[in-house]
């Protein structure tokens, strides 16, 4: 047996591990409409829903307008939105709302004070003028299901407090959408032990999404809040790994079904958008980001490649494996885009999307460590 072939078996058996490991982390996720909305408590809570909104004119209307059809069945909902600046028609567009619903009130944004995040100081302005136990922080690109609310606090008052989060179905549009997006599910399934979220103290374990978030205002205070991580890019992992350091719990949940959203409207924007939470996201640690590109290489790029340069150079050992590889690679993508909710013909395309992935990770790790730092929204982050 000779040194390209142990390469090719070990490679194999890899992906092999890592399809069983991905069926079985998809097993350990719960679905937000398990949990018993009966059960919430105590009766007729207040629950504040909490949207920053940034040139938000394509989005803020239907988002509110899902908000504001929930099933509220056991609680009571205040819907605070705050106006980052807008360069647009985003806060006329809600306080027309607001005149029609009394539960909606819109608050203005003032100047970024120094050493704050746009979107954290929008989250920490909105909390200090919510007056409910759980806030329910909601991009205004996310659509809710009337019970999407409703099933995600009952979680949270299952669980006893806290922070609950998931990620919505991702609507995708352009080909880039359609090949990155939904690579972030992908990165949970195939690396993150889900049940070590709930199980698990450590802060190491845990999966986030600011899109929908909901946590208890106690666990909220006792985190520090986003005062405590108003410099951080990645806010909502940042808040929930402060949960956890307080003691508190964290659940992910599959709310796929419940919520849905359209993070980005062009290539452009998932570029910048990716490259921005990548090298932050792991931390600013170059090993990390580093190694994992070349392992995503490693188990990705290379089985297709080989496949490739086997049938060109007439090498049936690499087209073999190259082919197994391959095949086990889009099998594990398809377990994460089961997961998230989308097509299996998305599966095929793992390769490219895989590449897309890299090179966005490369941009963010050149951006990150050559001072250049992120664009997003009109705003530059360092």
């Amino acid at each position: 047996m000779n040194t390209p072939e142990i390469f090719w078996m070990v490679l194999t058996c890899i992906l092999g591990i890592q399809l069983l490991f991905a069926l079985w982390n998809v097993s350990c996720l719960p679905k937000v409409r398990s949990f018993r909305a009966d059960k919430i408590q105590p009766p007729d809570l207040l629950v504040s829903v909490l949207i920053p909104a940034r040139n938000e004119r394509l989005h803020i209307e239907g988002c509110l307008e899902s908000v504001l059809a929930s099933d509220t069945s056991g609680f009571r909902m205040e819907v605070l939105v705050l106006d980052d600046r807008s360069e647009d028609e985003t806060a006329a567009m809600v306080q027309a709302i607001a005149d029609r619903d009394a539960r909606v009130r819109l608050l203005h944004g003032v100047d970024l004070p120094e050493g704050w995040m746009g979107k954290s100081h929008a989250c920490h302005r909105l909390v200090k003028e919510a007056e409910g136990e759980w806030y329910m922080f909601v991009d205004a690109d996310v659509r809710l299901e009337p019970s999407a609310i409703r099933q995600t606090v009952a979680a949270g008052c299952e669980q006893g407090g806290g922070l609950v989060t998931g990620f919505p179905y991702q609507v995708t549009m352009t080909w880039m959408e359609k090949l990155v997006v939904p690579m972030m599910v992908f990165t949970i399934i195939s690396h993150l032990p889900i049940f070590m979220i709930r199980r698990s103290s450590s802060p190491m374990f845990v999966a986030a999404t600011g899109a929908f978030l909901l946590i208890h205002r106690s666990s909220y205070e006792a985190s520090g809040g986003h005062a405590a991580i108003q410099a951080h890019l990645v806010d909502d992992m940042s808040l929930a790994k402060a949960v956890k350091r307080a003691g508190h719990p964290v659940m992910l949940t599959d709310v796929h079904d419940v919520t849905n959203t359209r993070m980005y409207q062009n290539g452009a924007e998932v570029w910048n958008g990716y490259k921005k939470n990548m090298y932050e996201g792991m931390g600013r640690k170059d090993l990390l980001l580093l190694g994992t590109m070349l392992m995503y290489t490693l188990m990705y790029i290379v089985p297709p490649m080989g496949l490739i340069i086997g049938l060109l150079m007439g090498s049936s050992m690499s087209v073999l494996y190259g082919l197994i590889g391959t095949l086990l690679g889009m099998a594990v993508k398809r377990v994460a885009d089961h997961a998230g909710g989308q097509p299996w013909w998305l599966a095929l395309l793992q390769p490219v999307s895989m590449a897309c992935v890299i090179a966005i990770g490369l941009a963010s790790w050149q951006a990150g460590r050559s001072g250049k730092g992120y664009v997003w929204k009109g705003r530059r982050y360092s």
